[in-house]
Order: structure tokens, then C-alpha cells, then sequence
């Protein structure tokens, strides 16, 4: 149907989420379309995040140095740690101007029918950041059966520690993510989070 080339882009820009056939066909016909220095600019900008971003070693946030901006900045309340699933997730809550604590990202959920334990996700790197200095742990995982499950886990791990642990509260709607909540909702779900021990 398409020269080798286009059909290559076309398979290629398919491995994205969201993105079938059609969408991927007129996404490569855009960039065949762009300038050369635009379309340059382009792969640099892609190439250069793969290249340059990694993991917090604190938090698992994305960073640019060698922690995360979030970690890095000491105006953030350091008694107050913010549990989500996936980066995403932290720009989300980060738009509504409303938490002004610490994160943990999980990069993940427990799944039993995708095979994914509480080893597989990071977990066992926030329970030493949970010294006399946190307060509260937040739990904001997706409200999906993944979410809640690693919700209840997280909960049960962290009954001896000398913490609150809150859930997000439910303004984000079941099977919803919290990365596609807009601001109101967020902030909504941050004032109505319940505590679960």
C-alpha cells in the first residue's frame, strides 16, 4: 500500500497507546510533511528525553538531575508523602496547585491476572523514607480493581508505622485515572481523602 519507508513510520508510530492504523498513517503523513529542521528537532527533542531523563532515586519520579525537581525542592512539605501509580500521575496533581507534599511513584499496580506482584512495582523503596518526619501517606492510586488492590496491600504494609494513611477520596470516578482528572476533580479528591488506618 505505502512505500517501505512510510509503512516502517506508520508500524512504528502504532507501538504508541491509543494509536491504531488510521491515526498512525495520518501522524506519519504530518511528519513527512514537516520541515526538515522541524522534523530534526523533533527526533532530538524524543532521543534527548530518552537519553537524559531516569528514575528519582528517591521518589521513582522522572529527573532530570540527579533527583527529581519535586524532591530536590525543600519549600515541599517533607511530612506528607503522595502515593501514585504512574508519573503521569504526579503531573496531574502537580496542574491543580493544590499538594505542596512529597511523591512515591509506584510504576505500577498489582495485578493477580496480569501477574504483577508487590515486588514488581516500586514499593519497598518508600517504606525507608518513612521516618519521624512523615506524618501522613497518601494513597492515590487509580480507583481500578489494580488500584484498589494495591491500595489495600499499601495500607496493610504500613499499619506499624507511625503514620496516618489516607485514600485519595472517590471524586476521581471508579475505573477512572487519575492522570485524565481535571483540576477540580483533583482538588476535590484531595480535600475529601479518608484515612484507612
Amino acid at each position: 500500500m505505502y512505500p517501505k519507508a512510510l509503512q516502517n513510520a506508520i508500524d512504528q508510530l502504532r507501538k504508541l497507546p491509543g494509536v491504531g492504523q488510521k491515526t498512525a498513517e495520518r501522524y506519519a503523513m504530518t511528519l513527512l510533511n514537516l520541515g526538515d529542521d522541524d522534523i530534526k528537532q523533533f527526533s532530538e527533542a524524543i532521543l534527548h528525553a530518552k537519553l537524559t531523563l531516569h528514575p528519582c532515586p528517591i521518589c521513582g519520579n522522572l529527573a532530570e538531575k540527579e533527583k527529581c525537581d519535586v524532591c530536590l525542592d525543600p519549600k515541599r512539605d517533607q511530612s506528607v508523602i503522595c502515593v501514585v501509580q504512574d508519573i503521569r500521575d504526579v503531573a496531574a496533581l502537580e496542574r491543580s496547585h493544590e499538594y505542596k507534599g512529597l511523591y512515591h511513584v509506584l510504576r505500577g499496580a498489582i495485578s493477580t491476572q496480569k501477574g504483577i506482584l508487590p515486588e514488581d512495582i516500586n514499593l519497598e523503596s518508600l517504606l525507608p523514607r518513612l521516618g519521624a518526619t512523615v506524618k501522613e501517606v497518601i494513597i492515590a492510586t487509580n480507583p481500578t480493581l489494580d488500584g484498589e488492590t494495591t491500595a489495600l496491600y499499601l495500607a496493610k504494609r504500613l499499619e506499624s508505622y507511625p503514620c496516618d494513611v489516607t485514600r485519595l477520596a472517590h471524586g476521581i470516578p471508579m475505573g477512572g485515572h487519575v492522570e485524565y482528572a481535571d483540576e477540580l476533580t483533583l482538588i476535590k479528591a484531595m480535600e475529601g481523602r479518608k484515612r484507612m488506618k
